[in-house]
Protein backbone atom coordinates (compact mmCIF):
# COMPACT_ATOMS: atom_id res chain seq x y z
CA UNK A 1 0.00 0.00 0.00
CA UNK A 2 1.36 3.45 -0.76
CA UNK A 3 0.78 6.40 1.50
CA UNK A 4 -0.16 9.94 0.20
CA UNK A 5 1.60 12.84 0.73
CA UNK A 6 0.06 14.39 3.62
CA UNK A 7 0.80 10.60 5.65
CA UNK A 8 4.55 10.77 4.48
CA UNK A 9 4.45 14.71 5.85
CA UNK A 10 2.63 12.82 8.97
CA UNK A 11 5.46 10.34 9.92
CA UNK A 12 8.34 12.38 9.10
CA UNK A 13 6.65 15.23 12.10
CA UNK A 14 6.33 12.47 14.88
CA UNK A 15 10.32 11.07 14.11
CA UNK A 16 11.09 14.39 14.46
CA UNK A 17 8.62 15.04 17.68
CA UNK A 18 10.29 11.63 19.16
CA UNK A 19 14.18 13.09 17.99
CA UNK A 20 13.51 16.21 19.85
CA UNK A 21 12.02 14.63 22.55
CA UNK A 22 14.84 12.08 22.98
CA UNK A 23 17.67 15.12 22.85
CA UNK A 24 15.12 16.91 25.48
CA UNK A 25 15.65 14.18 27.79
CA UNK A 26 19.41 13.43 27.11
CA UNK A 27 20.15 16.87 27.84
CA UNK A 28 18.08 17.17 30.83
CA UNK A 29 19.73 14.02 32.22
CA UNK A 30 23.51 15.91 31.06
CA UNK A 31 22.30 18.78 32.83
CA UNK A 32 21.33 16.73 35.72
CA UNK A 33 24.82 14.95 35.81
CA UNK A 34 26.23 17.83 35.33
CA UNK A 35 24.40 19.73 38.52
CA UNK A 36 25.77 16.18 40.48
CA UNK A 37 28.97 16.59 39.36
CA UNK A 38 29.52 20.32 40.28
CA UNK A 39 28.52 19.78 43.90
CA UNK A 40 31.74 18.32 44.65
CA UNK A 41 31.15 18.83 48.73
CA UNK A 42 27.72 17.09 48.22
CA UNK A 43 27.59 13.04 48.09
CA UNK A 44 25.27 11.96 45.78
CA UNK A 45 24.13 8.16 44.72
CA UNK A 46 21.65 6.35 42.63
CA UNK A 47 19.94 2.81 43.23
CA UNK A 48 18.24 0.98 41.49
CA UNK A 49 14.79 -1.13 42.84
CA UNK A 50 17.39 -3.74 44.40
CA UNK A 51 19.36 -1.46 46.04
CA UNK A 52 22.61 -1.64 43.92
CA UNK A 53 24.76 1.29 42.66
CA UNK A 54 23.46 2.83 39.68
CA UNK A 55 24.86 6.21 40.30
CA UNK A 56 28.00 7.57 42.31
CA UNK A 57 29.42 10.92 41.98
CA UNK A 58 33.00 12.61 43.11
CA UNK A 59 31.32 13.91 46.15
CA UNK A 60 30.56 10.21 47.33
CA UNK A 61 34.13 9.40 46.46
CA UNK A 62 35.58 11.82 48.62
CA UNK A 63 32.93 11.23 51.76
CA UNK A 64 32.67 7.58 51.55
CA UNK A 65 36.49 6.37 50.00
CA UNK A 66 34.89 4.15 47.18
CA UNK A 67 35.52 5.57 43.12
CA UNK A 68 32.67 5.07 41.00
CA UNK A 69 34.16 1.87 39.60
CA UNK A 70 34.38 0.45 42.83
CA UNK A 71 30.99 1.26 43.73
CA UNK A 72 28.96 1.31 40.94
CA UNK A 73 26.55 -3.01 41.35
CA UNK A 74 27.90 -2.79 45.04
CA UNK A 75 24.61 -2.93 47.64
CA UNK A 76 23.58 -0.37 49.59
CA UNK A 77 23.58 -2.04 52.64
CA UNK A 78 27.21 -3.51 51.86
CA UNK A 79 28.67 -0.46 50.99
CA UNK A 80 27.96 1.93 53.28
CA UNK A 81 25.40 0.85 56.28
CA UNK A 82 27.16 -0.37 59.30
CA UNK A 83 25.50 -3.60 60.71
CA UNK A 84 23.68 -2.29 63.18
CA UNK A 85 21.43 -0.04 60.91
CA UNK A 86 21.65 -2.76 57.88
CA UNK A 87 18.29 -4.57 58.12
CA UNK A 88 16.47 -1.15 59.22
CA UNK A 89 17.44 0.64 55.58
CA UNK A 90 16.58 -2.57 53.95
CA UNK A 91 12.82 -2.01 55.25
CA UNK A 92 12.73 1.23 54.68
CA UNK A 93 13.67 0.94 51.13
CA UNK A 94 11.05 -1.92 50.82
CA UNK A 95 8.33 0.13 52.09
CA UNK A 96 9.00 3.10 50.08
CA UNK A 97 9.20 1.23 46.92
CA UNK A 98 5.99 -0.83 47.69
CA UNK A 99 3.98 1.07 50.01
CA UNK A 100 5.51 4.55 48.89
CA UNK A 101 6.86 5.29 52.71
CA UNK A 102 9.00 8.10 52.25
CA UNK A 103 12.25 8.31 54.10
CA UNK A 104 12.56 11.18 56.39
CA UNK A 105 15.77 13.17 56.50
CA UNK A 106 18.13 12.82 59.23
CA UNK A 107 21.51 12.83 60.32
CA UNK A 108 23.21 9.49 60.10
CA UNK A 109 26.72 7.60 60.90
CA UNK A 110 27.10 6.05 57.60
CA UNK A 111 30.78 4.02 57.33
CA UNK A 112 33.54 4.76 55.12
CA UNK A 113 35.45 2.43 53.30
CA UNK A 114 38.04 2.65 55.91
CA UNK A 115 35.48 1.52 58.63
CA UNK A 116 35.36 4.60 59.80
CA UNK A 117 31.69 6.06 60.81
CA UNK A 118 31.24 9.36 58.72
CA UNK A 119 28.40 11.81 60.17
CA UNK A 120 25.94 13.03 57.12
CA UNK A 121 22.89 14.74 56.83
CA UNK A 122 21.05 12.42 54.19
CA UNK A 123 18.11 13.11 51.85
CA UNK A 124 16.16 10.66 50.14
CA UNK A 125 14.19 10.98 46.36
CA UNK A 126 12.64 8.12 44.18
CA UNK A 127 12.17 8.46 40.51
CA UNK A 128 9.90 6.61 38.24
CA UNK A 129 7.73 6.30 41.78
CA UNK A 130 4.99 3.85 40.70
CA UNK A 131 6.53 1.82 37.68
CA UNK A 132 8.81 -1.70 37.38
CA UNK A 133 11.81 0.92 37.67
CA UNK A 134 12.15 2.89 40.75
CA UNK A 135 15.37 4.81 41.54
CA UNK A 136 16.02 6.19 45.15
CA UNK A 137 19.07 9.01 44.93
CA UNK A 138 20.52 9.68 48.36
CA UNK A 139 21.93 13.27 48.65
CA UNK A 140 24.85 13.41 51.89
CA UNK A 141 25.86 16.49 53.35
CA UNK A 142 29.32 16.14 54.98
CA UNK A 143 28.62 17.19 58.90
CA UNK A 144 32.34 15.98 59.77
CA UNK A 145 33.39 19.55 60.16
CA UNK A 146 30.33 21.07 62.00
CA UNK A 147 30.63 17.83 64.57
CA UNK A 148 34.41 18.43 64.80
CA UNK A 149 33.47 22.17 65.90
CA UNK A 150 30.65 21.02 68.07
CA UNK A 151 32.97 18.34 69.53
CA UNK A 152 35.96 20.98 69.82
CA UNK A 153 33.65 23.57 71.52
CA UNK A 154 32.28 21.02 74.26
CA UNK A 155 35.98 19.87 75.16
CA UNK A 156 36.58 24.02 75.64
CA UNK A 157 33.55 24.22 78.01
CA UNK A 158 34.53 21.16 79.71
CA UNK A 159 38.37 20.84 79.60
CA UNK A 160 41.22 22.80 80.18
CA UNK A 161 42.91 23.57 76.55
CA UNK A 162 46.67 23.40 77.84
CA UNK A 163 46.29 20.43 80.48
CA UNK A 164 43.63 18.54 78.64
CA UNK A 165 41.95 18.36 82.72
CA UNK A 166 38.43 18.50 83.61
CA UNK A 167 37.78 22.94 84.51
CA UNK A 168 35.86 23.70 87.40
CA UNK A 169 32.36 23.08 86.05
CA UNK A 170 33.45 19.35 84.66
CA UNK A 171 34.77 18.90 88.50
CA UNK A 172 31.80 19.84 89.93
CA UNK A 173 29.90 17.34 87.73
CA UNK A 174 32.08 14.62 88.66
CA UNK A 175 32.14 15.17 92.01
CA UNK A 176 28.56 15.58 93.15
CA UNK A 177 28.41 12.07 91.27
CA UNK A 178 31.95 10.76 93.24
CA UNK A 179 30.31 11.90 96.17
CA UNK A 180 26.95 10.46 95.76
CA UNK A 181 28.44 7.03 95.46
CA UNK A 182 30.63 7.80 98.55
CA UNK A 183 27.39 8.11 100.10
CA UNK A 184 25.70 4.92 99.44
CA UNK A 185 28.89 3.41 100.42
CA UNK A 186 29.80 4.98 103.63
CA UNK A 187 32.49 6.39 102.33
CA UNK A 188 34.98 9.57 103.16
CA UNK A 189 36.53 11.95 100.86
CA UNK A 190 39.74 13.94 100.69
CA UNK A 191 39.94 17.29 98.70
CA UNK A 192 43.28 18.64 97.86
CA UNK A 193 43.75 22.05 96.58
CA UNK A 194 47.12 22.84 95.22
CA UNK A 195 48.33 26.45 93.86
CA UNK A 196 51.84 26.84 92.47
CA UNK A 197 53.78 29.03 94.48
CA UNK A 198 54.89 32.24 92.78
CA UNK A 199 53.67 31.04 89.38
CA UNK A 200 53.56 34.64 87.96
CA UNK A 201 57.11 35.12 88.49
CA UNK A 202 58.02 32.01 86.71
CA UNK A 203 56.17 33.76 83.81
CA UNK A 204 57.32 36.66 84.42
CA UNK A 205 60.89 36.07 84.92
CA UNK A 206 60.97 32.86 82.17
CA UNK A 207 58.12 33.70 79.92
CA UNK A 208 54.45 31.55 79.45
CA UNK A 209 56.14 29.16 77.09
CA UNK A 210 57.80 28.16 80.37
CA UNK A 211 55.19 28.35 82.62
CA UNK A 212 53.07 25.69 80.46
CA UNK A 213 55.99 23.67 80.18
CA UNK A 214 55.60 23.53 84.19
CA UNK A 215 51.83 23.24 84.11
CA UNK A 216 52.11 20.00 81.56
CA UNK A 217 55.12 18.75 83.57
CA UNK A 218 53.18 18.90 86.41
CA UNK A 219 49.74 17.52 85.35
CA UNK A 220 52.20 14.47 84.09
CA UNK A 221 53.43 13.95 87.58
CA UNK A 222 49.78 14.54 89.38
CA UNK A 223 48.45 11.57 86.68
CA UNK A 224 51.03 9.53 87.76
CA UNK A 225 50.15 8.98 91.27
CA UNK A 226 45.88 8.84 90.44
CA UNK A 227 44.05 6.00 90.49
CA UNK A 228 41.29 4.96 88.59
CA UNK A 229 38.82 6.83 91.30
CA UNK A 230 40.47 9.99 91.64
CA UNK A 231 39.60 13.10 90.23
CA UNK A 232 42.52 15.98 89.30
CA UNK A 233 40.58 18.80 87.92
CA UNK A 234 42.97 22.22 86.96
CA UNK A 235 40.76 25.21 88.09
CA UNK A 236 42.74 28.08 87.40
CA UNK A 237 45.67 29.38 85.79
CA UNK A 238 48.68 27.92 88.78
CA UNK A 239 45.50 26.10 90.88
CA UNK A 240 44.23 22.23 90.73
CA UNK A 241 41.58 20.09 92.68
CA UNK A 242 42.00 16.79 93.34
CA UNK A 243 39.79 14.43 94.79
CA UNK A 244 40.49 11.25 96.81
CA UNK A 245 37.70 8.60 97.18
CA UNK A 246 37.48 6.22 100.02
CA UNK A 247 40.09 8.44 102.42
CA UNK A 248 39.03 9.25 105.74
CA UNK A 249 40.90 8.66 108.64
CA UNK A 250 43.78 10.60 109.51
CA UNK A 251 46.74 8.37 108.92
CA UNK A 252 44.98 7.62 105.24
CA UNK A 253 44.56 11.64 104.29
CA UNK A 254 47.82 12.99 105.46
CA UNK A 255 49.52 9.78 103.34
CA UNK A 256 47.51 11.27 100.37
CA UNK A 257 49.45 14.84 101.41
CA UNK A 258 52.38 13.46 101.64
CA UNK A 259 51.85 11.74 98.17
CA UNK A 260 50.94 15.32 96.47
CA UNK A 261 53.94 16.64 97.90
CA UNK A 262 56.29 14.11 97.04
CA UNK A 263 55.02 15.36 93.12
CA UNK A 264 57.73 18.41 94.02
CA UNK A 265 60.24 16.66 95.12
CA UNK A 266 62.10 16.28 91.92
CA UNK A 267 63.07 19.72 90.39
CA UNK A 268 61.21 21.08 87.33
CA UNK A 269 63.34 21.83 84.02
CA UNK A 270 62.63 24.67 82.78
CA UNK A 271 64.57 27.14 80.57
CA UNK A 272 67.28 24.62 80.10
CA UNK A 273 67.51 24.48 84.07
CA UNK A 274 66.72 22.58 86.98
CA UNK A 275 64.36 24.48 89.50
CA UNK A 276 62.95 23.66 92.35
CA UNK A 277 58.63 24.26 92.69
CA UNK A 278 57.22 24.25 95.81
CA UNK A 279 53.11 24.79 96.08
CA UNK A 280 50.54 25.62 99.00
CA UNK A 281 47.58 23.04 99.93
CA UNK A 282 44.61 23.26 101.56
CA UNK A 283 42.86 20.31 102.83
CA UNK A 284 38.83 19.95 103.21
CA UNK A 285 37.32 16.50 103.90
CA UNK A 286 34.11 15.02 103.16
CA UNK A 287 31.36 15.12 104.52
CA UNK A 288 32.74 16.92 108.01
CA UNK A 289 33.73 20.00 105.70
CA UNK A 290 31.24 19.77 103.27
CA UNK A 291 27.79 18.39 101.71
CA UNK A 292 28.16 19.59 98.08
CA UNK A 293 30.92 19.88 95.24
CA UNK A 294 30.97 23.53 95.50
CA UNK A 295 30.88 23.17 99.64
CA UNK A 296 34.24 20.94 99.63
CA UNK A 297 35.85 22.74 96.90
CA UNK A 298 35.27 26.24 98.58
CA UNK A 299 36.54 25.05 101.87
CA UNK A 300 39.73 23.53 100.52
CA UNK A 301 39.97 26.86 98.95
CA UNK A 302 40.10 28.76 101.84
CA UNK A 303 42.42 26.11 103.78
CA UNK A 304 44.78 26.79 100.85
CA UNK A 305 44.51 30.77 101.15
CA UNK A 306 45.57 30.19 105.07
CA UNK A 307 48.52 27.69 104.15
CA UNK A 308 49.65 30.50 101.60
CA UNK A 309 49.98 32.79 104.52
CA UNK A 310 52.52 30.32 106.01
CA UNK A 311 54.79 30.64 103.10
CA UNK A 312 56.06 28.23 100.36
CA UNK A 313 54.91 24.73 100.28
CA UNK A 314 52.78 25.19 103.79
CA UNK A 315 49.64 22.75 103.86
CA UNK A 316 46.35 23.62 105.92
CA UNK A 317 43.71 21.21 106.71
CA UNK A 318 40.21 23.34 106.73
CA UNK A 319 38.82 24.38 109.68
CA UNK A 320 35.16 26.16 110.73
CA UNK A 321 37.19 28.91 112.14
CA UNK A 322 38.87 29.67 108.99
CA UNK A 323 35.59 30.34 107.27
CA UNK A 324 34.82 32.25 110.14
CA UNK A 325 38.17 34.48 109.57
CA UNK A 326 37.23 34.55 106.14
CA UNK A 327 33.50 35.81 106.46
CA UNK A 328 34.85 38.34 109.06
CA UNK A 329 37.44 39.71 106.61
CA UNK A 330 35.41 39.62 104.36
CA UNK A 331 32.92 42.16 106.41
CA UNK A 332 36.04 44.25 107.70
CA UNK A 333 37.07 45.14 104.21
CA UNK A 334 33.34 46.17 102.96
CA UNK A 335 33.64 48.37 105.94
CA UNK A 336 36.89 49.61 105.51
CA UNK A 337 36.67 52.47 103.35
CA UNK A 338 33.16 53.24 105.03
CA UNK A 339 35.39 53.83 107.85
CA UNK A 340 37.64 56.29 106.45
CA UNK A 341 34.70 58.15 105.16
CA UNK A 342 32.95 58.55 108.78
CA UNK A 343 36.01 59.23 110.49
CA UNK A 344 36.16 56.19 112.71
CA UNK A 345 40.44 56.14 112.81
CA UNK A 346 42.18 57.91 114.74
CA UNK A 347 45.68 58.03 115.92
CA UNK A 348 47.09 56.87 119.47
CA UNK A 349 50.88 58.13 120.73
CA UNK A 350 53.23 55.70 122.61
CA UNK A 351 56.52 57.75 124.19
CA UNK A 352 59.81 56.85 123.60
CA UNK A 353 61.99 57.67 126.73
CA UNK A 354 65.18 58.31 127.60
CA UNK A 355 66.49 55.20 129.38
CA UNK A 356 69.32 56.83 131.20
CA UNK A 357 67.13 59.68 132.02
CA UNK A 358 63.49 59.01 131.58
CA UNK A 359 62.55 62.42 129.78
CA UNK A 360 60.55 61.66 126.69
CA UNK A 361 62.24 62.50 123.43
CA UNK A 362 60.14 61.33 120.81
CA UNK A 363 55.96 59.39 120.12
CA UNK A 364 55.54 56.91 117.84
CA UNK A 365 51.53 56.97 115.94
CA UNK A 366 49.56 53.97 116.18
CA UNK A 367 46.38 53.81 114.27
CA UNK A 368 43.06 52.59 116.24
CA UNK A 369 39.88 52.25 114.27
CA UNK A 370 37.06 52.43 117.21
CA UNK A 371 33.59 51.59 114.32
CA UNK A 372 30.80 53.90 115.71
CA UNK A 373 28.81 50.61 116.99
CA UNK A 374 31.04 47.67 118.71
CA UNK A 375 33.98 46.81 119.89
CA UNK A 376 37.82 48.65 118.66
CA UNK A 377 39.35 46.51 115.69
CA UNK A 378 42.91 45.47 115.96
CA UNK A 379 45.41 46.86 113.87
CA UNK A 380 46.82 43.14 112.98
CA UNK A 381 43.32 42.64 111.37
CA UNK A 382 42.99 45.41 109.67
CA UNK A 383 46.25 46.39 108.15
CA UNK A 384 46.72 43.76 106.01
CA UNK A 385 43.24 43.75 104.88
CA UNK A 386 44.18 47.32 103.64
CA UNK A 387 47.17 46.20 102.14
CA UNK A 388 46.13 43.32 100.67
CA UNK A 389 42.99 45.55 98.85
CA UNK A 390 44.99 48.58 97.87
CA UNK A 391 43.32 50.99 100.73
CA UNK A 392 46.43 51.13 102.61
CA UNK A 393 47.56 54.27 100.49
CA UNK A 394 44.45 55.81 101.82
CA UNK A 395 44.99 54.73 104.87
CA UNK A 396 48.88 56.09 104.77
CA UNK A 397 47.77 58.87 103.22
CA UNK A 398 45.17 60.02 106.17
CA UNK A 399 47.66 58.50 108.62
CA UNK A 400 50.75 61.34 107.56
CA UNK A 401 48.13 64.31 107.30
CA UNK A 402 46.67 63.20 110.57
CA UNK A 403 50.19 63.29 112.61
CA UNK A 404 51.19 66.25 110.43
CA UNK A 405 48.10 67.97 111.79
CA UNK A 406 48.66 67.15 115.62
CA UNK A 407 52.28 68.07 115.17
CA UNK A 408 51.55 71.51 113.92
CA UNK A 409 48.19 71.82 117.11
CA UNK A 410 51.14 71.05 119.15
CA UNK A 411 54.05 73.22 118.33
CA UNK A 412 51.38 76.02 118.58
CA UNK A 413 50.67 74.91 122.25
CA UNK A 414 54.60 75.05 122.73
CA UNK A 415 55.42 71.38 122.89
CA UNK A 416 58.32 71.60 120.54
CA UNK A 417 61.39 68.62 121.30
CA UNK A 418 59.09 65.99 120.79
CA UNK A 419 59.03 64.11 117.36
CA UNK A 420 56.36 62.23 115.76
CA UNK A 421 57.48 59.16 113.95
CA UNK A 422 55.12 56.78 111.88
CA UNK A 423 55.21 53.58 110.33
CA UNK A 424 55.05 52.71 106.72
CA UNK A 425 54.05 49.81 105.41
CA UNK A 426 55.59 48.20 102.39
CA UNK A 427 52.85 48.52 100.05
CA UNK A 428 52.73 51.77 100.62
CA UNK A 429 55.60 52.34 98.95
CA UNK A 430 55.02 50.38 96.45
CA UNK A 431 52.78 53.47 95.02
CA UNK A 432 54.99 55.72 92.80
CA UNK A 433 56.40 58.87 94.86
CA UNK A 434 54.88 57.78 98.03
CA UNK A 435 58.00 59.54 100.24
CA UNK A 436 57.64 62.80 98.11
CA UNK A 437 54.08 62.78 98.51
CA UNK A 438 55.20 62.67 102.55
CA UNK A 439 57.51 65.37 101.63
CA UNK A 440 54.91 67.36 100.08
CA UNK A 441 52.59 66.84 103.29
CA UNK A 442 55.08 68.45 105.76
CA UNK A 443 55.67 71.38 103.65
CA UNK A 444 52.09 71.82 103.64
CA UNK A 445 51.84 72.09 107.13
CA UNK A 446 55.15 73.88 107.21
CA UNK A 447 57.02 71.32 109.10
CA UNK A 448 60.57 70.10 109.00
CA UNK A 449 62.92 67.31 109.87
CA UNK A 450 63.11 67.43 113.36
CA UNK A 451 59.05 66.94 113.32
CA UNK A 452 58.09 63.76 111.94
CA UNK A 453 60.04 60.85 111.26
CA UNK A 454 59.04 57.24 109.89
CA UNK A 455 59.61 53.89 110.53
CA UNK A 456 60.22 50.83 107.76
CA UNK A 457 61.07 47.14 108.52
CA UNK A 458 64.03 45.49 107.74
CA UNK A 459 62.39 43.38 104.92
CA UNK A 460 60.59 46.75 103.25
CA UNK A 461 64.51 47.98 102.77
CA UNK A 462 65.62 45.00 101.12
CA UNK A 463 63.09 44.26 98.74
CA UNK A 464 62.99 48.46 98.06
CA UNK A 465 63.81 49.00 94.22
CA UNK A 466 66.48 51.59 93.73
CA UNK A 467 63.54 54.66 93.18
CA UNK A 468 62.39 53.80 96.52
CA UNK A 469 66.10 53.67 98.11
CA UNK A 470 66.74 56.93 96.09
CA UNK A 471 63.84 58.62 97.39
CA UNK A 472 65.20 57.45 101.08
CA UNK A 473 68.44 58.76 100.62
CA UNK A 474 66.75 62.14 100.09
CA UNK A 475 65.01 62.03 103.05
CA UNK A 476 67.95 60.76 105.08
CA UNK A 477 69.86 63.96 103.68
CA UNK A 478 67.79 66.41 104.76
CA UNK A 479 67.54 65.22 108.22
CA UNK A 480 64.55 63.09 108.46
CA UNK A 481 65.08 60.04 111.28
CA UNK A 482 63.89 56.81 109.07
CA UNK A 483 64.16 54.08 111.65
CA UNK A 484 64.36 50.16 111.19
CA UNK A 485 61.67 48.82 112.80
CA UNK A 486 61.37 45.64 115.09
CA UNK A 487 64.92 44.65 113.65
CA UNK A 488 66.29 41.05 114.21
CA UNK A 489 63.08 39.72 113.04
CA UNK A 490 63.59 40.10 109.07
CA UNK A 491 66.47 38.75 107.31
CA UNK A 492 68.76 40.33 110.04
CA UNK A 493 71.65 40.33 108.05
CA UNK A 494 73.74 43.02 109.38
CA UNK A 495 75.96 43.86 106.49
CA UNK A 496 72.76 45.43 104.65
CA UNK A 497 72.97 48.16 107.34
CA UNK A 498 75.42 50.03 105.69
CA UNK A 499 73.66 50.31 102.67
CA UNK A 500 70.77 51.29 103.80
CA UNK A 501 70.04 55.70 104.88
CA UNK A 502 68.86 55.15 108.22
CA UNK A 503 69.64 56.55 111.57
CA UNK A 504 67.98 54.42 114.24
CA UNK A 505 67.22 50.52 114.95
CA UNK A 506 64.27 49.89 116.80
CA UNK A 507 64.76 46.25 118.10
CA UNK A 508 61.87 44.11 118.38
CA UNK A 509 60.23 42.89 121.77
CA UNK A 510 60.61 39.72 121.19
CA UNK A 511 64.26 39.71 122.14
CA UNK A 512 63.49 42.44 124.81
CA UNK A 513 60.77 39.87 126.67
CA UNK A 514 63.43 37.29 127.09
CA UNK A 515 66.96 38.81 127.53
CA UNK A 516 66.71 38.75 131.14
CA UNK A 517 66.63 35.01 131.46
CA UNK A 518 67.53 34.05 127.83
CA UNK A 519 71.73 34.62 127.57
CA UNK A 520 71.36 34.13 123.63
CA UNK A 521 68.42 36.62 123.65
CA UNK A 522 70.69 38.64 125.65
CA UNK A 523 73.67 38.29 123.64
CA UNK A 524 71.48 39.65 120.58
CA UNK A 525 70.06 42.75 122.32
CA UNK A 526 73.55 43.80 123.64
CA UNK A 527 75.54 42.88 119.48
CA UNK A 528 72.37 44.95 118.73
CA UNK A 529 73.12 48.14 120.39
CA UNK A 530 77.04 47.98 120.31
CA UNK A 531 76.86 47.85 116.27
CA UNK A 532 73.71 50.55 116.04
CA UNK A 533 76.30 52.91 118.48
CA UNK A 534 79.55 51.42 116.10
CA UNK A 535 77.63 53.11 112.93
CA UNK A 536 76.13 55.84 114.38
CA UNK A 537 72.28 54.75 114.93
CA UNK A 538 70.09 55.67 117.65
CA UNK A 539 68.74 52.57 118.98
CA UNK A 540 65.41 52.14 120.67
CA UNK A 541 64.16 49.17 123.07
CA UNK A 542 60.28 48.17 122.41
CA UNK A 543 58.12 46.24 124.40
CA UNK A 544 59.94 47.05 128.17
CA UNK A 545 57.85 45.87 130.52
CA UNK A 546 59.33 45.38 133.95
CA UNK A 547 61.99 46.99 136.10
CA UNK A 548 64.38 43.74 135.09
CA UNK A 549 64.38 44.58 131.18
CA UNK A 550 64.92 48.38 131.81
CA UNK A 551 68.16 48.15 134.65
CA UNK A 552 69.23 45.48 131.54
CA UNK A 553 68.97 48.08 128.39
CA UNK A 554 70.73 50.73 130.81
CA UNK A 555 73.16 48.27 131.58
CA UNK A 556 74.06 48.00 127.56
CA UNK A 557 73.43 51.73 127.35
CA UNK A 558 70.10 51.44 125.05
CA UNK A 559 69.50 55.41 124.03
CA UNK A 560 66.03 54.89 124.73
CA UNK A 561 63.06 52.79 125.59
CA UNK A 562 59.48 52.42 124.25
CA UNK A 563 57.12 49.62 126.30
CA UNK A 564 54.11 49.18 128.73
CA UNK A 565 56.50 49.91 131.90
CA UNK A 566 56.04 53.69 131.38
CA UNK A 567 53.37 54.16 128.83
CA UNK A 568 50.73 52.61 127.13
CA UNK A 569 49.41 54.15 123.61
CA UNK A 570 47.25 56.70 124.60
CA UNK A 571 44.48 59.29 122.37
CA UNK A 572 45.59 62.53 121.67
CA UNK A 573 43.81 64.17 124.64
CA UNK A 574 45.89 61.86 127.09
CA UNK A 575 49.16 62.81 125.35
CA UNK A 576 48.31 66.75 125.59
CA UNK A 577 47.74 66.50 129.17
CA UNK A 578 51.14 64.12 129.59
CA UNK A 579 52.91 66.71 127.51
CA UNK A 580 51.65 69.11 130.05
CA UNK A 581 52.96 68.03 133.43
CA UNK A 582 49.21 67.19 134.12
CA UNK A 583 50.50 63.09 134.23
CA UNK A 584 53.48 62.38 136.22
CA UNK A 585 56.16 60.58 135.15
CA UNK A 586 56.42 56.93 135.72
CA UNK A 587 58.46 56.59 139.01
CA UNK A 588 60.70 53.40 137.65
CA UNK A 589 62.85 56.02 135.67
CA UNK A 590 64.19 57.74 138.15
CA UNK A 591 68.23 57.08 138.19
Amino acid sequence: MSLSPDDTDSQAFGREEVELVRRQYLESEQRFRTLLESLPKVAVQGYDRDRRVIYWNEGSTRLYGYTAEEARGQLLEDLIIPSFMRQGVIEAHSAWVNAGVEIPANELELKHKSGELVSVFSQHLMLNEHTDLPLMFCVDVDLSDQKRAHRDLDFATRFDSLTHLPNRQTLEIDLDGLLESCRRQGNGLAMIYLDIDHFVEINDALGYEQGDRLLIELTRRLRECQRVTDLVSRVSSDEFVLAFPGVHLDPDVRRVVRHVQNVFREPFVLDGRERQVTACLGVALFPENGETSRELIRNADVAKNRAKLDGRGAVRFFQQKLHDELVRQHYLLARLEEALDEGEFCLHYQPQVSAASGRIENLEALIRWQPAEGPAISPAEFIPLAERSGLIHRLGDWVIKEACRQQVEWRAKGFREHRIDINVSGRQLVRPGALKSFEDSLQRHGLGPRDIGIELTENVLIEADESVLEDLRRLYHRGIRIAIDDFGTGYSSLSYLKHFPVTALKIDRSFVHDSPSQPKDRAIMEGAIFIGHRLGLEVVAEGVENAEQLTLLREMHCDLVQGFFFYRPMPANDMDRLLSGFVPSHEGLSS
